[in-house]
């Protein structure tokens, strides 16, 4: 990064009794201001109404439906222009309140408030907004503090930061005061002088010098990446449009066709003309707007009950279709919240689950000195945890609330120890608490040979678990002058302390569904391998070939990453740039990619990816809006239950369609939106992305169930006059078998492999309305003498009933001896 000079932070510090700033003048800070802009992103333009009506009609279905209507006004027929305009408005009104009801939900999500930061200006601090911190200005930051720019640390003491949002590690990094002469880097590891905007500061305190700000920050840079990658289209939507293409230009043809055969035959081309218009229209989806927007929307409702927010509708059903899961470790296969995981101490080991007890009494003296080497308020999510074992395991009298911090030692890169000097009430003596890194504090020990192999052999066996380890000492101090260093006192090795950012409860049986679908699940990880191999053994992540550091990755060129790809489920050590390059690499491969991630370092492959999935309770806004589904629970089994659905919605929008399209027209097929899943829906193998929505075998079902009602009706019609009975007779004989042939219809497509015996077990209320609705029609037209007469029907007996009854089971039977078979083939 550009504008990183020596010379000028060396002039910051003036030593006059002790170390001192001066840091920017009053108009230095407001030129630099004016010149670069605030420090903030650039916010995306929200979409007001007119832009997300415009959205819609983009869309070649609803453009279909827009040019449909205007050839109805066009032929002068108003009453169906009319009936179509209304079924845009609807889509164009549901759409509207879906994605406006999605927007407001994000913005509950949004800190309004503007972060703050203290700053030195002319020698003098003061707390301004953090969109008024400029580039060279001289930022104080303590423990707790939200860093607000791209900064180099002039002064460091103790300093820790949380970078996880950034760079996916799932533990706080060490910081150092800058030595005058390292060059800006990028985050991620220990021991670097640079703080970078976001990150949060969990230890110490410290000065730093901005930078960069806004969109020159790190997070600033993911930020522009994002504006440079279009939005993917799902496997639905480019689906759809073949379909709209394909019935277009055979509407098209077959309209031609009879102009020129009128013209050419009845020499007529007027009337060949309205029949060829006719004809395309009878040909055209017009239904299928209606039925898409429609149960989307129900599905973003449906699914958000499972805490799932839904920022683009046609994503719910892309789920289902997902091949390859790509997942964030920290945060969403883990809790992002460190725990203590195992006790070691005189040669025993004690291990903690989740949930379980406090420790033996003989492990409480280990407790008790961790937390008095911590900060009696920290921030430090392993200090924390201390603390919460502490609370637990522990009697009052042992927590020392009424000891007194005499004298602290921090951590250094030389000494990676941090120490405490306590004084006891009434006490002449001191009491020193130590905790560090093993090796650091074991060098502060009078340890055996023997002693020191066997804590070396637990460490390791501890961060071969994936475990965060530290070691825990004390001392006694008689009084007098202090040590300069924590190397002048006789520690006492205590014991080691393993602590783990715990995996999610619903992580393992959420994956085992994930396979079980036929979902391939990978972890992307800014984390170390041992720490990412740790967790995937925890969760039962199936194994692959090894694991891919991000600095391999960078060796690979795209084919060989392609070829690895498919046999490795592990990438530890992984930039932001190159999680978007897994992305696509998994993308070019023919795999439809859903991808987890709640920090800035997973903007960009959240948008990337065909589906993506951010955190809506941790994450930060960047994540949320690349996003197209946000988890509001921050629960990965949630995905499980958005994939049921997606696969839901996919089934149940085709069998709506080949209802719709190739049987009969009735707005009763509503009652398919609300058909539960398939029983088979979650162990099955995704479907393939170049998948037709109607697939020749389908269409020729489809076909074939409108003949044979077509069938029923006839004969039926023909056997009533054959009888002798009228024509009023026969027509209300007719139309009873064309309901409940349709009727029938409906039962028989809610599935297409369980038989209507088994689908009427299955609830849904919104079918029994339907059909309800239906039978209370067909009883008001035969019963009531107006509307018979009106339809020119003639009552019917109780036989009639049966004997239309009949004639519609007649027609379904052969679809469900084909169900049978299928079903007995499979198994």
């Amino acid at each position: 990064m550009a504008g990183m000079n020596a010379d000028h932070a060396s002039e910051a510090m003036a030593p006059a009794g002790g170390t001192t700033y001066r840091g920017l003048s009053g108009h230095e800070a407001a030129s630099r201001l004016a010149a670069e802009g605030p420090n903030e992103l650039p916010a995306s333009q929200p979409r007001n109404l007119w832009m997300i009506a415009l959205e819609v009609l983009r869309e070649p279905m609803f453009m279909l439906l827009t040019v449909a209507c205007a050839i109805y006004v066009v032929l002068g027929d108003l009453r169906e222009a009319l009936i179509l305009f209304a079924s845009v408005m609807v889509i164009v009104a549901i759409t509207i309140y879906q994605e406006r009801k999605t927007e407001r939900a994000l913005e509950a999500l949004r800190d309004l408030s503007s972060p703050r930061a203290l700053v030195i200006r002319e020698g003098v601090q003061m707390r301004i907004a953090g969109r008024e911190v400029v580039r060279g200005d001289l930022v104080v930051m303590k423990e707790g503090d939200r860093v607000p720019a791209d900064a180099v640390l002039l002064e460091a003491s103790d300093f820790t930061a949380d970078e996880s949002l950034l760079t996916g590690e799932s533990v706080p990094v060490r910081k150092i005061a800058w030595d005058g002469a390292q060059q800006f880097t990028r985050p991620g590891g220990d021991d670097l002088p640079f703080v970078y905007s976001g990150a949060l500061v969990t230890q110490g305190h410290g000065v730093a010098e901005v930078l960069a700000t806004g969109s020159a920050t790190e997070i600033g840079k993911i930020g522009r990446a994002l504006a440079t990658l279009e939005t993917e289209t799902t496997p639905l939507q480019r689906q759809t449009r073949r379909a709209v293409v394909l019935l277009a230009a055979l509407g098209i043809a077959l309209s031609v066709l009879v102009v020129v055969l009128y013209g050419m035959f009845r020499g007529s081309w007027l009337e060949g003309a309205l029949a060829g218009v006719t004809l395309a229209m009878a040909i055209l989806p017009e239904e299928f707007p209606v039925v898409l927007t429609v149960f989307l929307a129900l599905g973003a409702w449906r699914i958000s009950r499972q805490e799932v927010l839904t920022r683009r509708m046609p994503a719910i059903e892309a789920l289902g279709a997902a091949t390859v899961l790509c997942v964030d470790k920290t945060g969403t296969l883990t809790m992002n919240r460190m725990t203590v995981r195992r006790l070691f101490c005189d040669g025993h080991t004690h291990d903690m689950p989740a949930g379980s007890s406090p420790p033996p009494e003989s492990f409480h003296d280990l407790v008790e000195y961790s937390i008095l080497a911590s900060e009696s308020d920290p921030f430090d999510p392993m200090e924390k945890a201390f603390l919460e074992l502490g609370a637990r395991a522990l009697d009052g009298d042992r927590l020392h609330a009424d000891w007194t911090l005499a004298r602290e030692y921090p951590l250094s890169p030389a000494l990676l120890v941090h120490a405490h000097g306590w004084r006891p009430p009434g006490q002449p003596q001191f009491v020193v608490a130590a905790k560090g890194a093993p090796e650091a504090v074991a060098g502060l020990c009078a340890l055996s040979p023997g002693e020191r192999t066997a804590l070396d052999a637990e460490v390791a066996r501890m961060a071969d678990d994936g475990l965060r380890v530290l070691a825990v000492a004390r001392a006694d101090f008689a009084g007098g002058a202090w040590p300069s260093s924590v190397r002048g006192f006789g520690f006492t090795l205590l014991g080691l302390i393993g602590l783990a950012d715990p995996v999610r409860p619903t992580v393992a049986a959420a994956l085992a569904e994930c396979y079980g679908a036929g979902i391939r699940v990978v972890m992307i990880t800014g984390d170390y391998p041992g720490t990412a191999r740790a967790i995937a053994r925890q969760i039962g992540l199936a194994g692959g070939s090894g694991i891919i550091t991000g600095a391999e990755l960078d060796a690979m060129s795209d084919e060989e990453l392609r070829r690895r790809i498919g046999h490795v489920t592990i990438f530890a050590r992984v930039v932001p740039e190159q999680k978007l390059r897994l992305v696509n690499a998994f993308k070019a491969n023919g795999e439809v990619v859903a991808m987890t991630g709640d920090g800035v370092n997973d903007a960009p492959a959240l948008k990337a990816a065909h589906i993506g999935i951010a955190m809506g309770g941790r994450g930060t806004d960047v994540a949320r809006e690349a996003a197209a589904l946000v988890l509001l629970d921050d629960d990965f089994s949630s995905i499980v239950h958005a994939v049921s659905l997606g696969r839901r919605i996919y089934d149940n929008i085709r069998n709506a369609m080949c209802y719709l399209e190739f049987v009969i027209d009735p707005a009763c097929s509503i009652a398919f939106e609300a058909e539960p899943s398939e029983a088979d829906a979650m162990r099955r193998r995704p479907r393939a992305p170049g998948e037709p929505l109607f697939g020749f075998g389908m269409v020729l079902l489809s076909i074939l169930q409108g003949l044979s009602v077509l069938l029923m009706v006839a004969l039926m019609y023909g056997y009533v006059l054959l009888q002798g009975a009228g024509e009023t007779e026969a027509r209300a004989m007719a139309f009873t078998t064309i309901v409940f042939g349709n009727l029938g219809l409906i039962l028989a497509n809610r599935s297409r492999t369980g038989l209507i015996t088994h689908t009427l077990r299955r609830p849904n209320l919104a079918l029994w309305w339907v059909v309800g609705g239906t039978l209370a029609g067909v009883a008001l037209v035969l019963y009531v003498p107006y509307l018979r007469d009106l339809f020119r029907f003639a009552p019917l007996h109780g036989e009639d009933l049966a004997i239309c009854f009949a004639a519609a089971l007649a027609g379904l039977v052969w679809f469900e001896l084909y169900k049978l078979r299928r079903v007995r083939r499979a198994a």
